[in-house]
């Protein structure tokens, strides 16, 4: 499926960097499956308001729903498979940067969604999955998991807190998923 996108676009330098960069951590694609050990897990979900399934997954797709939890995002393109994201929290200076890349998409009927792995300078190490599933009766969920560990000395010396902001994160996306309802 392709999905058109209205993100910035990444400098050609950075898209180089990011494109090249290695992933750090070496569970690949373990949100399909179980958690490795020595990882943080996260796992929510949220039933939506909305039922148009099709429109929430472009939304998940083109990263709006990222944008409207309140990040910056620079995006190669829509979320496929090897495509960098290098999302920001917060404004100018103290802005947090968030490297990503694309590990894997789901893309069956009625489940569909992508999982990201971080990127050096990301302040954790480990993967985030955002699956959106159209159940029976007509009901669309968003299914957040990540395992993850911290990578940098601020994430680090955050400790609680840096869990904290990652659950506060979670639950962003799946606010910001239910309010783009068109």
């Amino acid at each position: 499926m392709k999905h058109r996108t209205d993100v910035q676009p990444l400098s050609a330098s950075r898209l180089e960097e990011l494109q090249a960069a290695p992933l750090t951590y070496a569970a690949v694609g373990a949100t399909a499956s179980a958690s490795p050990p020595g990882y943080a897990c996260v796992h929510l979900s949220r039933i939506l308001r909305r039922r148009d399934f099709e429109s929430a997954v472009e939304d998940l797709m083109t990263w709006r729903v990222h944008r409207r939890a309140g990040l910056g995002v620079a995006a190669s393109g829509s979320a496929q498979p090897d495509t960098v994201v290098d999302m920001r929290l917060g404004l100018g200076a103290l802005a947090v940067r968030i490297p990503c890349r694309v590990v894997y998409v789901v893309d069956e009927p009625d489940r569909r969604g992508f999982a990201y792995g971080t990127l050096p300078g990301h302040p954790e190490t480990g993967e985030e999955v955002f699956l959106l599933h159209r159940h029976s009766d007509g009901h669309v969920e968003l299914t957040i998991t990540a395992f993850s560990r911290p990578a940098t000395l601020l994430a680090r010396a955050g400790g609680p807190f840096a869990r904290w902001v990652q659950m506060a994160m979670t639950k962003r996306y799946l606010a910001a998923a239910d309010q783009l309802a068109r």
